[in-house]
């Protein structure tokens, strides 16, 4: 399976997250799952392809060309894919990805997540983003969520578009992993 994970390339962050980032990546990377990411060396980022390489994987990284000249690119890639922008890198991803997961992350990975939710309400494709609610990261946004639900802000049940795992076992078992 090609499992697209959204995620913070931040190093200034709770170290807890990058433990669990490690030990998702070494469990799916081990599973022979192939990792399709941002392509990034820094925070939540590379510690994950770090891993899922580590573990035996396969990682794809999709960067923009920009960010390749500042050293950024990491150096535990099997496969890069070149875009533009940051549309292009969603979309990318999102082409090549059978799942998707988004660990804690900023404004990018919110973006990264309503990328893929949006059309799915449309019917644009039938992915869902599984969000990795690590310490409890997502609640604050699932209670928006549920707050739109509530206002009929969101056609239908916005869980059909964005789920939740709070433990790797309930993650590995969303992604029949």
């Amino acid at each position: 399976m090609k499992i697209a994970v959204f995620c913070s390339a931040n190093n200034q962050i709770d170290p807890d997250f990058f433990e669990l980032t490690r030990v998702m990546g070494l469990r799916l990377g081990a599973a022979g799952h192939t990792l399709v990411y941002g392509g990034c060396n820094l925070g939540l980022m590379g510690c994950l392809a770090r891993a899922w390489k580590d573990a035996g994987g396969h990682t794809v990284g999709v960067i923009p060309r920009s960010f390749t000249h500042d050293g950024k690119l990491c150096d535990f890639l099997d496969e890069v894919h070149y875009t533009q922008n940051l549309s292009d890198r969603k979309d990318l991803m999102l082409s090549l990805a059978d799942a998707v997961v988004a660990l804690p992350g900023g404004i990018g990975t919110l973006d990264e997540v309503f990328t893929v939710a949006a059309p799915a309400t449309c019917g644009f494709h039938h992915k869902r983003v599984i969000l990795y609610n690590v310490k409890g990261f997502w609640n604050s946004l699932l209670a928006l969520l549920d707050d739109l639900q509530n206002h009929g802000m969101i056609r239908g049940d916005y869980h059909t578009q964005i789920t939740a795992a709070s433990t790797l076992g309930q993650l590995t078992e969303m992604l029949g992993a």
